[in-house]
């Protein structure tokens, strides 16, 4: 093994350490997040920041989340084998490829034409054949793919998207940043059942707001 073989090994081991003492615990999420290398989707000068425990700057004006938020956000979807997913942000294309071992399929949708690009690039490059992604306004979801056993959002809303609850199966689960402000921001975790919504507040998070509308990238 070269240096450079050691060296990127000894950072993934601390990486998962890092996911670990940060209450990512689930066994199917870590195996997920062992088997994704951050590494592939991210450029530029900060690539040899891929396997520290901070969210990295992206095109358009995006980011790439923290990987222990990136943890905790799955662990609480609770994915399961057979799930049918949808993921509004597909951003860098990393938490789709997360998603992408632990459900039968992951439909991914951004509002930036050429994040959208990029990450399928990645993707398909790195063999995660049941991930599609579309261009399109999140804030409406994908009706014509709908419903969805699970529902996952990285940008943040005042309340939980209407539309998207629509597309919710019931007995789903959708996992959320809710905040008025890019400073005063929880992740939330609704279950839809019968009876209607249940809430569980999470934790405290910082996530760029869910816009309407397409991008002006092209």
């Amino acid at each position: 093994m070269s240096q450079d073989d050691s060296d990127t090994a000894e950072r993934k081991m601390q990486f998962l350490f890092a996911l670990r003492t940060r209450g990512v615990t689930d066994k199917r999420v870590l195996e997920a997040m062992e088997k994704v290398d951050r590494g592939d989707f991210i450029r530029g000068i900060f690539a040899d920041r891929a396997y520290e425990d901070m969210p990295l700057p992206i095109a358009c004006g995006q980011t790439i989340s923290q990987p222990s938020v990136v943890g905790l956000m799955t662990q609480a979807l609770d994915v399961q084998p057979r799930d049918k997913v949808m993921e509004i942000g597909t951003g860098s294309g990393y938490q789709a490829a997360v998603l992408s071992h632990l459900a039968r399929r992951v439909y991914t949708v951004d509002r930036h034409a050429r994040l959208v690009r990029e990450a399928k690039s990645v993707l398909d490059r790195t063999g995660r054949l049941n991930v599609t992604t579309f261009a399109a306004d999140g804030s409406f979801g994908l009706p014509d793919q709908a419903p969805f056993d699970r529902i996952l959002v990285t940008a943040a809303a005042e309340d939980p998207p209407g539309p998207l609850l629509a597309q919710l199966k019931v007995g789903g689960i959708m996992v959320l940043p809710v905040g008025q402000s890019n400073t005063v921001q929880s992740l939330i975790r609704v279950r839809k059942l019968e009876q209607g919504l249940e809430y569980d507040e999470l934790r405290p998070v910082r996530f760029v707001p869910l816009l309407e509308g397409m991008g002006k990238d092209t």
